[in-house]
C-alpha cells in the first residue's frame, strides 16, 4: 500500500485545497495514472481500506479515516532532545482527540491578549463544549453584561468572577448577570510559516 498511501496523501492535499474530491479522470491526471481501470482499482483499495466512500448522488466521498494523521509512536520533547522512532502506524482524527461531544462543541476565534499567560494567543481558535455549568479553575466563555468574554471562572465571596492570564487585565466583577456559555476543551493554533 505504499503507492496508495502516496496517492491518498495527494488526494489528501486536492481535498484541502478544493474540498472536494476529483472525478476519476482528473484523478487519473493528478496521480499520473494512464488507465481508467487502475483509477478504478486505486478507489476500490481505498475504499476497502476505509478511506473513501460513495454519497448519495454516486460521487465519491471522504469518510472519516481519510482525515487521520500519523501519530509519532515517541512524543518529542520540549526540553533536551531525545531520539524518535519512525511515524507508526497509530492514526487520529483531531474531532476524536478534542471533541468528546459534537453536537455540543463549537468553535470560537480569540481575539485580544487576555488569556496570553494561559498560552491562548490572539487568532487561536478555542474549542468549547457547550454547557451551562463549570469548575472554578475551568477556562470558559462566558456572558457578562450581554457580552462573551474567555477568562478562568474564580469565586469570590461567594459570587463568580472572571480572571484573565494577564496582569494587564482586570478580574471582571460582573455588574449583572454572568452566564456560562461553555468550557474551553482545547485550543488550536495554526504557526506561521
Amino acid at each position: 500500500m505504499t503507492n496508495d498511501q502516496h496517492y491518498l496523501g495527494q488526494l489528501q492535499d486536492f481535498y484541502a485545497e478544493h474540498r472536494v474530491l476529483p472525478t476519476y479522470a482528473a484523478m487519473g491526471q493528478l496521480l499520473g495514472l494512464k488507465s481508467k481501470s487502475s483509477v478504478a482499482a486505486l478507489v476500490a483499495r481505498l475504499k476497502l481500506a476505509g478511506y473513501l466512500g460513495n454519497a448519495p448522488d454516486k460521487r465519491l466521498k471522504p469518510v472519516e479515516k481519510f482525515f487521520e494523521r500519523a501519530l509519532a509512536s515517541s512524543s518529542v520533547r520540549a526540553g533536551l532532545p531525545n531520539s524518535i522512532d519512525d511515524i507508526s502506524s497509530e492514526a487520529l482524527t483531531i474531532d476524536d482527540y478534542l471533541v468528546e461531544r459534537p453536537s455540543q462543541t463549537v468553535l470560537v476565534r480569540v481575539k485580544g491578549d487576555s488569556m496570553i499567560d494561559a498560552g491562548i494567543h490572539e487568532g487561536d481558535i478555542a474549542v468549547v463544549e457547550r454547557k451551562p455549568a463549570a469548575n472554578i479553575g475551568d477556562i470558559v466563555v462566558a456572558i457578562v453584561d450581554n457580552e462573551f468574554t474567555l477568562k478562568y471562572l474564580q469565586r469570590e465571596k461567594g459570587s463568580f468572577v472572571l480572571h484573565p492570564a494577564n496582569p494587564a487585565y482586570p478580574v471582571i466583577r460582573p455588574k449583572g448577570q454572568l452566564e456560562i456559555f461553555g468550557v474551553m476543551v482545547g485550543l488550536v493554533r495554526k504557526m506561521k510559516s
